[in-house]
């Protein structure tokens, strides 16, 4: 196996590193049915351990590879084994070489038709082996979506790449499972913004020393409040450590 999967208070984790991570993208492609990628974050984390749909989502996803820092500490604390912590758009853009270079097929949801038109021509230009087969733009009518669902039905990409302006966000694929046949399903919030330069990405530095969520609070001060459940984190970690095998 290409991955190891660790329980962290409750939440599935899967140990990936880099060098094993074309392994594990073509074995979920060999994979029938519905499969899906998830980028953890600690706020993540915390929201799956509460009964919900994305605690099931979660807990149903086939790879998940965490990105805040505080996951692998946490890890470290109760001596599990401890997991790569991936910076998710350097990992989309690892995922989408990985299927370039296999000539595989690639389905764009999400952001507005401008952003949307923008990312996809720029994903073209760089990833020459790999087929954009269909798109559809974010913030669509309720409407319009047994046509979008239809469509991924019928082309079967190999990955369909979910970004801003999609409701449901990582639960969207989730909750429609059944009706898609063997796709790979990630969601990144800012990704299409980023290939279309209207967003820009975080600063690797800033990344790998952990101080993305400095810039997340310099965009949206009222995120200064994610320490409170940062803070609770620490003590059910603690709580794991002293009481839970």
């Amino acid at each position: 196996m290409s991955t190891e999967r660790i329980n962290l208070i409750g939440v599935p984790v899967d140990v990936c590193a880099p060098e094993n991570l074309e392994a594990a993208i073509l074995e979920l492609l060999a994979k029938p049915g519905t499969k899906q990628i998830i980028f953890l974050s600690i706020w993540d984390l915390l929201k799956a351990r509460r009964k919900n749909d994305f605690s099931e989502c979660v807990k149903n996803a086939d790879l998940i590879l965490p990105i805040s820092k505080s996951i692998l500490k946490g890890a470290k604390f109760l001596k599990k084994p401890i997991p790569v912590r991936y910076n998710p758009f350097t990992a989309v853009i690892q995922v989408l070489s990985i299927l370039d270079s296999h000539y595989k097929s690639l389905y764009l949801l999400g952001a507005h038709k401008k952003t949307l038109l923008k990312a996809e021509r720029n994903v073209h230009d760089t990833f020459t082996g790999l087929k954009v087969v269909g798109r559809y733009s974010g913030y669509y009518s309720k409407q319009d979506e047994d046509d979008i669902v239809q469509a991924i039905f019928k082309s079967q990409p190999s990955l369909v790449l979910v970004s801003e302006g999609i409701k449901d966000k990582n639960c969207w694929a989730y909750k429609r499972r059944n009706r898609f046949s063997s796709s790979i399903f990630l969601y990144y919030k800012d990704c299409f913004g980023i290939f279309a330069d209207r967003i820009r990405r975080v600063n690797e530095k800033t990344f790998d020393k952990g101080h993305e969520v400095f810039v997340e609070v310099l965009h949206n001060p009222f995120k200064i409040f994610l320490l409170f459940p940062y803070f609770w984190y620490k003590i059910v970690l603690l709580w794991y450590r002293l009481f839970k095998k």
